[in-house]
This record gives C-alpha cells, structure tokens and sequence, in this order.
C-alpha cells in the first residue's frame, strides 16, 4: 500500500476504529479517544486496513514507518534483476570461424543472463535465399547445444531473419557449483 493511501491523525474522519495495540490487544472504540491515547504517547494514529469495518489503526511513529517503507522498497528494487538485450548480427554468406566467434559470443551473454537476438542481414539479391539465413540461425544454435530457450523462433522481418534466445534459468547458478567442488 502506498504511503498516499494511508491517513493519519485528524485525517481519519469516522466515527470509530479498531486500534491495534503494540501488545496485539484489539479493541473497538472512538477515533477521538483513539486520537488522545496516541497524543499522549506522543505518536501518531495510523490507519492500516480503511477497508475493514470499523477501520483498523495502530499507534505508532508516522516518519519512522513512512521511511521503514521507503527502505524496504529500495532494497527490493537492488534486488531486481534489469534483462538487457543483446544483439548479435551476421550475413548469410558467414564464414565457419567468424560463426564460432559470434556463436562464443552469444554463449557468453546467455551466460550473464541477457537474452540474445540473433539477427541475419539481407542485402541486394541475397533476399532471394533467405533459407541460407536459416541455415545460419540453425547452426549457431547447433553451436551452443541447448544452453538456451527460444522466446522467438527465426522470422524475416524486412530485410532481417531474427530470433530470440534467452538463458536456461539454472545456466547462471552452474559456474558457483562448480567453483566450490
């Protein structure tokens, strides 16, 4: 819920409140006595739950829970992984060497957890054969023995052949395994 949501004080405009003690201990009684047991605590009236019936408060330090809050939404922020997207280009008529190459690359970003598109360039009459383009994409999967899902499968898009390839989800713990044996 976000802070927003949340009134305090002489905000909470109804006629009585469940006020949940630090204890645990319940009890139903008037917003204005609610109101006066947290002033003289020297807290603030905090409505957690406004859907309930009566709404349910607790006593507590507004600034110190707004900013409990905010914290906690940081760290959950750190904590979530941003997917790049990379991209790997060739032409159909590629070399077997400069395809392991861009097929080494393409292991390594699925093994720092990117997703990879691997796209062929059509030009002039080469258009003509895009099979040889799928030709291409099949090989450098045959490259990276199944070290990946397909998201896409291989699809002409104007003058481009692409698909998409994203690692295997155990692929980034397996290098961890293996330094500790």
């Amino acid at each position: 819920m976000a802070d927003r949501d949340l009134r305090t004080n002489e905000h909470i405009r109804v006629r009585e409140v469940r006020l949940i003690k630090e204890s645990g201990e319940q009890m139903v009684l008037p917003t204005l006595e609610a109101l006066v047991l947290a002033r003289e605590q020297g807290l603030d009236l905090v409505e957690v739950a406004p859907q309930a019936q009566p709404p349910v408060v607790k006593i507590m330090n507004y600034g110190k829970f707004k900013f409990e809050n905010e914290k906690k939404n940081r760290e959950a922020k750190k904590k979530q992984k941003q997917l790049k997207l990379k991209e790997i280009r060739m032409q159909p008529k590629i070399d077997d060497h400069d395809l392991d190459f861009k097929s080494k690359h393409v292991r390594e970003f699925l093994s720092e957890g990117n997703k990879v598109k691997v796209t062929i360039r059509f030009r002039g009459r080469e258009l003509a054969h895009t099979e040889l383009g799928k030709v291409v994409l099949d090989n450098v999967l045959e490259r990276l023995e199944g070290e990946y899902i397909i998201d896409k499968p291989a699809l002409m898009e104007g003058k481009f052949m692409s698909m998409m390839l994203s690692p295997k989800k155990n692929q980034k713990e397996q290098p961890k395994e293996a330094l500790i044996n």
